[in-house]
């Protein structure tokens, strides 16, 4: 033996390997080997444990409810100062200017968008477990906050009588009153969606967004680029159109854009159409050679930079009627108590904007906490999000997430932790206070022309349902139904029929699961799919059905269809037959006309009636049938001397792998219990392989085992079972023919009751327990 207990000699052969152990069944491997107690604890003791509080215990806590307070101490300030500070400028510049441009979504004054680019911020700061993400308006999630405002507050609510020069009364829009009121509505939703973000949080129910499936996702984000892009473009080509929402809102506004499209004011169509072309360029070019350029281009700040300088010289305003920004705000609000009355008019949609709002910054957060080797709290997120909205809401803003561009931004440019978020806080704290004037020249069509270049990367996902659709039909049909739900239905009904029908498609495939029948690849312990491989063969007298799905109430009858396809009959035919064929050959030699021998059963050399109709078998003709008990031999396999076509059953055994079943239900338990006694009483014996130990759990808790019905039908693996069952037929050919030995009493004048049955739970009298007996 060599040195670390290690084999002297040539290597073995690394390519195959043998192993020599026992057949184990599942009370043979828990003999050798013992389980371990798993002692649950009390509830007298959880409730201890949840209630003790330590020093150390204390300090953890304070530390997950503020994340800071475990990063921050471990900054290093020589390394990465100067990254987060270019990268808090850069970011900050891109999120000033997109929080102007998703106010547009919204349906409120600009200004307001600068304060949900700047609030959202400093509370994440502290309570945030991702390290790049950069929070703020996001168009999808501002999107479905505007759907909300326009319909709680549409321009019909405002209107106004005004009477001109010459007498005539003209209608105009009060668009004070409705700003006002469109605030509070934004604002108000934004601290219900804070609330509810709040309470899943506390609850620990992150998973939820685990239900949001990427195919669900990319098409709902698909569908939201594709309305972003309609309620932008009117705003490109100036065109004034009703505020539809509700379903096929989209189509309705489609309809009119281009039914007003004669009254597009050129100057806003010219500036939006050179702004969507240079900053797709530009976007495109930063892309392309990232890794050669250090920063990225502010494109979007550049040409808004270029964009106002060009419509203040050129006043576009008085000379050809452009559509510009006008006022914006200087300093902030104060905070303003939230209408909370106006709570159960937006409930349901503040829900679904809690969700998708959560799903988006938790999918970016990931992205980059796993490029970074970093961790995120999926529960404190929730948390964080939750009181960054609540604080946000009060300051009249809008919901805040997190923008995919804003947060490529932050990271590409060296971000490395939230001080970068801070820093860009700042830009947008000194646009608040020192620059918006400078912004008012500013064309509304620009600002659109920014958004909708910004959706380049939503719409390329159009190009992934080819992929998923050679990968999984399925996901495909999730994305596509998802997009096209939500373009017509809206987003919130659209992400809810998106989300059922996902749900859906889950209970379909486990519903409808694979299975097969299997065979062993000659020579190893391999078996396998026998429609699949040429080469595996089916143990002699054995079928072995593999049920790749948990098994519940809802795919049981999938489980019986697959198991009658498995073994080629069906077994309550078979028995039900087989009785039918017991009673007339008891009718036939109570009548003398057969005889039942040794070797089996003959003509009793009177008129063979054997093949009698149905009909004379309940014929009560008493006959003096000599007192003798015999032994008989009926081969079900063979010809039978009666007028009833018995199915052969040509196995012996059956065997289910358990290795694709996690867990079974009450009602499968039941009908798994109804299969094995189907199956033994026409003498086929059921084995289950491969099967976890919950399972085993399950089936005792549920009443499983019992004196017919024992744990040793239960083997390790298909293997076990197949060598058991060979074993077993080789011992019994040895000591045994296979066929069964029945007694009959031939002077019974009462006709032994054969009931054609399908309920395991009626018992057979001992006559009949007999009579049944004759298969072989």
């Amino acid at each position: 033996m060599a040195a670390g207990g290690r084999q002297a000699g040539p290597m073995p052969d690394l390519g195959r390997y043998v192993v020599a152990r026992p057949i184990y069944s599942e009370p043979a491997f828990e003999e050798e080997n013992k389980k371990r107690a798993h002692l649950q604890p009390t509830l007298r003791e959880r409730v201890q444990g949840a209630c003790s509080c330590s020093r150390k215990k204390a300090f953890q806590i304070t530390k997950s409810f503020l994340p800071i307070l475990e990063w921050l101490p471990k900054y290093r300030v020589k390394e990465w100062i100067v990254s987060d500070i270019i990268s808090g400028v850069s970011t900050g510049l891109v999120a000033t200017l997109q929080g102007l441009a998703f106010a547009l979504l919204v349906a409120v004054p600009l200004g307001y968008g600068l304060y949900s680019a700047f609030f959202p911020l400093l509370t994440y700061f502290f309570l945030g477990t991702s390290r790049h993400l950069s929070v703020g308006p996001f168009p999808v999630v501002s999107l479905m906050v505007g759907s909300v405002v326009l319909s709680m507050a549409p321009d019909d609510k405002f209107h106004i009588m005004s009477s001109n020069a010459t007498g005539l009364n003209k209608t105009l829009i009060d668009t004070a009153s409705r700003d006002a009121q469109r605030v509070v509505i934004a604002s108000t939703l934004t601290f219900l969606v804070g609330i509810i973000q709040l309470v899943f949080g506390a609850l620990q129910i992150g998973f939820i967004v685990r239900y949001l499936a990427d195919p669900l996702v990319g098409g709902f984000t698909t569908a939201a680029a594709f309305q972003v892009f309609v309620s932008q473009l009117k705003i490109v080509l100036n065109v004034s159109t009703k505020n539809y929402n509700g379903i096929l809102s989209i189509i309705y506004t489609l309809i009119e854009i281009f039914q007003r499209i004669g009254t597009t004011n050129i100057a806003d169509l010219i500036a939006g159409l050179l702004t969507i072309f240079v900053c797709m360029v530009v976007k495109e070019i930063n892309d392309r050679f990232k890794h050669k350029i250090p920063v990225p281009i502010p494109i979007e700040v550049i040409v808004t930079i270029v964009a106002t300088g060009i419509s203040y010289a050129a006043d576009l305003e008085k000379k050809y009627n452009a559509g510009i920004v006008k006022s914006i705000p200087r300093g902030f609000l104060p905070p303003e108590p939230p209408a909370v009355s106006m709570f159960s008019e937006m409930i349901a949609a503040a829900f679904s904007i809690a969700v998708v709002a959560y799903a988006i910054a938790v999918s970016v957060a990931k992205v980059y906490a796993t490029k970074h080797d970093y961790s995120i709290d999926g529960n404190q997120e929730f948390i964080a999000y939750g009181i960054s909205n609540v604080f946000a809401g009060a300051f009249s803003c809008f919901v805040a997430t997190t923008a995919l561009s804003r947060t490529a931004v932050q990271e590409s440019t060296g971000g490395k932790t939230q001080v970068a978020s801070i820093i860009s806080a700042g830009i947008v704290l000194i646009a608040i206070v020192a620059l918006g004037k400078l912004l008012e020249p500013l064309q509304k069509s620009v600002l659109a022309a920014v958004v909708i270049a910004n959706l380049k990367g939503m719409f390329m996902q159009v190009f992934d349902v080819p992929r998923l659709w050679r990968q999984n039909k399925a996901d495909a049909m999730i994305w596509i139904f998802t997009c096209v739900a939500s373009i017509i239905l809206g987003l919130d009904l659209g992400l809810l029929a998106g989300l059922v029908f996902g749900l859906l498609t889950v209970v379909v495939r486990v519903q409808f699961p694979s299975w097969g029948g299997l065979g062993n690849v000659l020579g190893t312990d391999l078996y396998k799919n026998v429609k699949d491989y040429k080469t595996v063969v089916e143990p002699e007298g054995v079928k072995i059905l593999r049920f790749s799905s948990p098994i519940f109430y809802a795919n049981i009858d999938g489980l019986k269809s697959s198991l009658k396809s498995t073994v080629g009959f069906d077994a309550v035919r078979v028995h039900n037959k087989r009785l039918k064929a017991l009673r007339m050959i008891q009718k036939l030699i109570k009548k003398g006309k057969l005889k039942a021998t040794k070797n089996g059963i003959s003509d009793s050399g009177a008129t063979n009636e054997a093949f009698e109709s149905d009909e004379d078998l309940d014929d009560p003709e008493d006959l003096n049938i000599p007192t003798k008990e015999v032994e008989i031999h009926v081969d079900w396999n063979s010809e039978l001397p009666v007028k009833v076509n018995v199915p052969r059953v040509p196995i012996h055994s059956l065997i289910f792998d358990f290795g694709g079943v996690s867990f079974l239900d009450v009602v499968a338990v039941r009908t798994m219990k109804m299969i094995v006694k189907e199956f033994e009483r026409i003498d086929v014996t059921v084995y289950i392989a491969s099967h976890q130990d919950n399972i085993i759990t399950k089936l005792e808790q549920c009443g499983f085992f019992d004196d017919n019905i024992r744990k040793d039908i239960f083997f390790l693996t298909v293997h076990d079972a197949v060598l058991y069952i060979q074993h077993e037929m080789m011992h019994r050919d040895i000591q045994d023919p296979i066929f069964e030995k029945i007694s009959l009493m031939q002077e019974s004048k009462e006709p032994i009751d054969f009931t054609e049955t399908g309920n395991l739970d009626d018992e057979l009298d001992v006559q009949e327990e007999a009579m049944r007996r004759l298969a072989s």
